[in-house]
């Protein structure tokens, strides 16, 4: 019987906090170039509040406070909120909270943005849009980053080669997507109601890793974290011999969206 998908968000999104330390070292951060264009398309100056959701360790946390920003970040895992906190120490603007921001209860809300790196996709799909609507000031903006793993165009065959041991290992081919296929949110903004049609850049970046560094990677990725311990050093010894001594590449693509909240017409409640 296939499980109900609010329970298996609610499973995997709390797996990331039992690898807290090992996300913090193995994870990518985002290209500059994305943050440069949030500010830009947001509005955001030096001083004004964020709402981070689903910080993690802070890997875009830092950039935002390095950037000026004053950015609460709200993490569901104890163990990611410690490292953040860690991370942060040097911005005294930057605070990570440790709760579900599904329920939080701000002190004061009003953010001047609300944004998201690749944690979005965790909240609930049926209210996660109005959730953020009220937390923002009127005219306050949402960014939300999805990350892609993708398959450009004379990229590392590797990604082509593995898919056999996924298979052996009973987890199915799921080769990554070529760029120009990957989606993005749109659709979803213009149903949610709450906001203006979203500004849309895409980065595409490739990082380099050897076996035991790609591995690394893999051990924060929920699917992966939920296997089998068998079937997963199963799979682990096939990607070793497949990647041997070189290192790889592979292709990440992240999608920035920002969005306007949109005034609520006299007698509309948010």
């Amino acid at each position: 019987m296939r499980q109900d998908p609010a329970v298996e968000r609610e499973q995997l999104r709390a797996t990331f906090d039992d690898a807290a330390e090992l996300y913090d070292r193995a994870r990518p951060g985002y290209p500059d170039a994305l943050y440069d264009d949030l500010f830009a398309l947001s509005g955001l100056r030096a001083g004004d509040r964020v709402l981070e959701i689903g910080p993690g360790t802070g890997k875009a946390t830092v950039p935002l406070a390095e950037r000026g920003l004053d950015v609460t970040g709200v993490e569901l895992g104890g163990a990611l909120a410690a490292v953040a906190q860690r991370n942060l120490e040097a911005y005294p603007s930057a605070r990570v909270l440790h709760a579900d921001v599904e329920s939080w209860a701000p002190e004061r809300a009003g953010f001047d943005a609300v944004v998201a790196f690749t944690a979005f996709h965790w909240l609930d799909p049926q209210t996660k849009y109005e959730r953020c609507a009220q937390l923002l000031r009127a005219g306050g903006s949402l960014a939300v980053v999805q990350t892609q793993h993708v398959h450009p165009e004379g990229g590392d065959r590797f990604f082509e080669d593995v898919q056999d041991a996924y298979e052996r290992a009973g987890e199915g081919r799921a080769l990554p997507l070529r760029p120009d296929d990957a989606g993005d949110l749109r659709d979803e903004f213009a149903a949610s109601g709450r906001f203006e049609p979203p500004a849309v850049r895409r980065y595409l970046y490739e990082v380099e890793y050897t076996a035991d560094a790609y591995i690394d990677v893999l051990n924060t990725y929920s699917g992966h974290i939920a296997m089998p311990a068998a079937t997963r050093e199963r799979l682990y010894d096939d990607i070793r011999r497949l990647i041997g001594q070189r290192t790889i590449r592979k292709a990440y693509l992240a999608v920035l969206h920002v969005a306007v909240l949109r005034p609520q017409r006299p007698g509309t409640r948010g």
